[in-house]
């Protein structure tokens, strides 16, 4: 609980076995996490027993995709405070209180991962994938007229339960840039936001997306175009 307000934290999995089960754990420790929901998202074999060996609920969605693992996660939780992260020890799990803070004020807290000094050693934010985040960012910022961005792709996020119930129904995306779409929805729909940068960590294991430089120039493609194809019809 934070001051009196139920707090869930979700995810998907895929290929983090050997991150998933110490994550989990380090959640529960923070003493404010009501429940955890990892969805399994047809992960590599083992996960799911590791996954048994916490105190977090878990589902299988099959149809799979980042976006698709990710709504399932949205759709089963019931706190009054929702906190998206990843399993793949990128980030520490104390900095939900960040979230959790900020959340007294505002609707939605959007994670950032581009600030220098929060980037620890061997952490995959290289000066490419660091500034594609930046660029797709201010290009939301430019076309929306919002208010600070700095980080277009961060998992990791904030927002309460109402605010999800008014974007959720308009959930389209299954696919990587599933993130991307949350974020356009809440500016839509005038959701009261801010972004806050965050410890980012190196990954334990390889990305199925970012570990790949090419895979990770596509997904920039699509969010570059995604922002353009929303700023005219509204949708993705």
């Amino acid at each position: 609980m934070w001051k009196g307000k139920s707090v869930s934290v979700v995810f998907s999995t895929y290929n983090e076995k050997d991150s998933v089960r110490d994550y989990i754990d380090d959640l529960f420790k923070t003493g404010v996490v009501d429940e955890v929901i990892a969805v399994n998202n047809n992960a590599v074999n083992g996960t799911k027993e590791e996954i048994d060996k916490t105190g977090a609920k878990q589902f299988f969605e099959r149809k799979q995709g980042y976006g698709f693992g990710y709504q399932r996660a949205l759709k089963e939780s019931t706190g009054d405070i929702v906190i998206m992260t990843e399993p793949d020890g990128t980030f520490l799990a104390k900095d939900i209180f960040k979230f959790l803070t900020y959340s007294e004020n505002f609707d939605v807290v959007f994670g950032a991962r581009t600030v220098n000094a929060a980037i620890l050693n061997g952490a995959n934010m290289g000066l490419f994938l660091k500034y594609g985040n930046v660029f797709v960012a201010k290009m939301i910022e430019l076309l929306f007229g919002t208010t600070h961005l700095s980080d277009a792709g961060c998992t990791m996020k904030l927002i309460k339960k109402n605010a999800l119930k008014k974007i959720s129904p308009y959930f389209s995306v299954g696919s990587s840039h599933f993130g991307l779409e949350l974020n356009l929805l809440v500016i839509k729909n005038r959701l009261k936001y801010i972004e806050i940068p965050i410890i980012y960590k190196k990954r334990i294991g390889e990305s199925s997306v970012t570990g790949s430089f090419w895979k990770a120039f596509k997904l920039g493609i699509v969010m570059i175009w995604g922002v353009i194809k929303f700023r005219i019809l509204g949708k993705l």
